[in-house]
């Protein structure tokens, strides 16, 4: 069985996303329009070097510690939608708001989130001046001004505009955003979006580890007042949306309680909503997590505890886990289960349990993700030939 290495768990960072999330709602709320730079584009067709463009080729390694390889083909075509992407909170740079270079963090969160997309959609994933590490106390770096924290809301537009006007052509779009990036496209789809005719275009949004809300018992009305949660195969112009962990969250978690943290203010009656990706319709269901075999560089490595030793760029660990939402006491998550006996090594809360499984978000359901939208591109397109 292939080895894996497990890398040492990272103590203090917990405390530390209550202070991101606020400063990016600070940052969106106080945004009062730096001058627009120029879009600097991480992943888009045509680019020389696209991380978002790459092998997608997986070693499947089984309970038994018997493996297989499964190969990604490329389209023969191109892909009939688009996906707009925005990565999480990756930028290892000194300042508290970094530049618009790219970075190894950038490029391997690309690879990492992104790039299994590109064979069903054509990838957009613009560079952002987004909060950096120091900027959220992982660091020596002051703390951002409001002036400062609006830059990135200001990117994400601009490159939205930039998209629309050059790119698009009418073609359906799946955002996809995870934790800071999430944040990001919640308030540009609330803006540009909800309730507007550009929302013909929209195929879904893919809104992980970013505190969606939604009115308590319901798919709609708290984040977004017309767009609903995803709740059914092939249903489009909605939200998927949670957080992973492996336990209940704590009570000053910032992911998963509305009521701490970024979600809201627990008196509007809002739920942090929880679309089960492996079930959408609810219940239990079985997750095909997508691992990459590189480390990711810089700091972020030391959060991600497991990085499989295979031969090919990717692994996955069929029937390792399963996963189904739960809402209790305040809190709405993705409590997601391992085999019990599984000899596979698993993700844990390795980085505290106020995050609990955030750092594999994406990669846990990888595959359950590309079924998903898989399913709404072809009724998006039945919908609007």
């Amino acid at each position: 069985m292939p080895v894996v290495s497990v890398v040492p768990r990272t103590r203090g960072l917990a405390a530390l996303v209550a202070a991101l999330l606020a400063v990016v709602v600070a940052g969106l709320l106080a945004f009062a329009g730096p001058a627009e730079a120029k879009t600097v584009w991480l992943c888009k067709p045509g680019l020389k070097h696209n991380p978002c463009d790459t092998s997608g080729t997986a070693t499947a390694i089984k309970a038994d510690g018997t493996t297989s390889v499964e190969r990604v083909a490329r389209p023969r075509k191109t892909p009939p939608i688009d996906c707009f992407y925005v990565y999480p909170t990756v930028s290892a740079q000194k300042t508290a708001v970094a530049d618009l270079h790219i970075d190894a963090e950038q490029t391997a969160i690309a690879i990492q989130q992104a790039s299994r997309f590109s064979s069903l959609c054509r990838v957009y994933a613009p560079v952002y001046r987004q909060l950096t590490l120091a900027g959220i106390g992982i660091g020596t770096a002051a703390k951002p001004t409001a002036e400062e924290s609006g830059r990135a809301p200001a990117d994400v537009l601009a490159a939205w505009k930039d998209y629309l006007k050059h790119d698009n052509k009418g073609r359906g779009v799946v955002f996809v955003g995870h934790s800071q990036g999430a944040f990001l496209l919640k308030d540009l789809i609330a803006k540009q979006l909800d309730g507007k005719k550009l929302s013909k275009r929209l195929v879904s949004a893919l809104l992980i580890g970013g505190n969606v809300t939604v009115r308590q018992g319901q798919d709609v009305g708290g984040q977004f007042k017309k767009i609903p949660a995803c709740r059914r195969n092939g249903q489009i112009g909605c939200v998927v949306g949670y957080s992973s962990f492996d336990a209940e969250p704590p009570a000053d978690a910032a992911f998963g309680r509305a009521g701490s943290g970024f979600g809201g203010d627990a008196s509007t009656k809002l739920d942090v909503l929880c679309t089960n990706p492996a079930s959408l319709s609810g219940g239990s269901g079985a997750l095909k997590p997508y691992l990459f075999a590189e480390k990711f560089p810089g700091l972020l490595g030391l959060a991600i505890n497991v990085v499989p030793d295979v031969k090919t760029p990717w692994a996955t660990m069929p029937g390792l886990y399963r996963a189904h939402c739960e809402n209790r006491d305040g809190a709405s998550w993705l409590q997601v289960d391992h085999a019990a006996g599984d000899p596979r090594p698993v993700f844990s809360a390795n980085i505290g349990a106020g995050w609990g499984l955030h750092v594999g978000d994406v990669n846990l359901a990888w595959g359950n993700l590309l079924d998903v939208v898989r399913a709404q591109s072809k009724a998006y397109l039945r919908g609007h030939r």
